[in-house]
């Protein structure tokens, strides 16, 4: 009889599981997250709810990740939304644009995030998002799961890491007619995960850079930021669009 009611258990735990493995995509531009909602749901078995965020469900918590995907003005009430979900235990996953100028105007966003966007010149370290741009994405994290699972990387790129003295050879995929972020400054402990590496075809000047992905514990839970993201051909890169899952499905 024991043994019964320890398989009911599992079985019951199981279906509490499935019932819970849904992700929340957070949008206001939708055919780059409908190509992530379909592959989620055809190598992942995950089923996905694409809203924008005046459509925000009343509780996050008993989604298994949030992704933001929002380009214009984040709302207050969806920034208090995605900090409380996080801090409460929740997986969010930032792409691309969650960490650009707009949301300077935020109150506890850049704060929450560890992340400051300085401003001035590029030449000064200011911030600057750069379109049409053609990069590469550089794996700076080789034992970790969301850079490793399932990912083939096509290239090898020198690189020169600024944590890590020495020129190194290390895999890479290219994004070409996107857009690149230059300065963001990183503040607090975090686990990088990918580089970036960009030549500024005006001035020559190429611009080698330890922040296009990271990750950090925030409360009980934690984010996940991946900075490429402009186009929706750019998550039809198979390199990047495995990355997106592999940071949804990220367990610690």
């Amino acid at each position: 009889m024991n043994a019964r009611i320890a398989v009911l258990c599992l079985f019951l735990a199981g279906m509490v599981r499935d019932s819970l493995a849904e992700v929340l995509i957070v949008a206001d531009e939708f055919p780059a997250m409908e190509v992530v909602a379909a592959r989620l749901k055809s190598e992942e078995h995950i089923d996905s709810r694409l809203v924008s965020q005046t459509g925000l469900p009343t509780l996050l918590t008993p989604f298994e990740a949030v992704v933001v995907y929002i380009h214009g003005a984040l709302s207050e009430t969806a920034e208090d939304a995605f900090i409380g979900y996080a801090n409460a235990g929740g997986n969010l996953v930032l792409l691309h644009h969650s960490i650009s100028s707009g949301k300077r105007s935020n109150r506890r966003w850049f704060s929450f995030l560890g992340v400051a966007l300085p401003e001035g010149g590029l030449d000064r370290g200011g911030y600057k998002w750069i379109e049409p741009a053609a990069f590469d994405l550089v794996n700076l994290a080789p034992a970790h799961f969301i850079m490793t699972n399932r990912v083939t990387y096509p290239l090898n790129v020198s690189y020169t890491s600024t944590n890590t003295p020495g020129v190194s050879s290390l895999p890479a995929f290219r994004l070409e007619h996107s857009e690149v972020y230059l300065n963001h400054v990183l503040a607090g402990p975090r686990t990088v995960l990918m580089g970036l590496k960009y030549r500024d075809e005006k001035t020559g000047v190429v611009y080698v850079q330890d922040d296009a992905g990271w990750t950090k514990p925030a409360g009980k839970g934690r984010i996940v930021y991946l900075m490429p993201g402009h186009r929706k051909e750019d998550f039809e890169n198979p390199a990047y669009a495995r990355i997106v899952l592999n940071a949804v499905i990220y367990r610690p």
